[in-house]
């Protein structure tokens, strides 16, 4: 249940991140919202899952996700760069998380 809220809280995060780009400093209603309640449900999710889980554990997956998740939507959504060396740091980042899901298992 604990990663079930850690992953739910990642992606709060990138919903969160992503609102940012659209709420315009928070002069539109609707994204400002969405900023607001994402952002707060985040670290809301990411309080309870660090009530089981390590800190640093936690805390690196929760920011990891929420930074791959913003890179590959930039990708997608607004055609940021797709050079090597950022595909090949995103997936860096992919094992890192991997690997820190892996320490808490033993």
């Amino acid at each position: 249940m604990d990663w079930l809220l850690l992953i739910a809280a990642g992606c709060m995060e990138i919903i969160f991140a992503l609102s940012l780009k659209y709420n315009e400093g928070f002069t539109k209603l609707l994204p400002s919202l969405v900023t607001a309640i994402t952002g707060g449900s985040s670290f809301y999710l990411l309080m309870l899952a660090i009530k089981t889980l390590p800190l640093g554990t936690a805390y690196a997956v929760w920011t990891g996700m929420g930074a791959v998740g913003v890179a590959i939507i930039g990708i997608v959504l607004f055609k940021e760069s797709m050079d090597i060396f950022r595909l090949i740091s995103i997936a860096f980042v992919i094992f890192g998380i991997a690997g820190l899901k892996l320490t808490d298992m033993y």
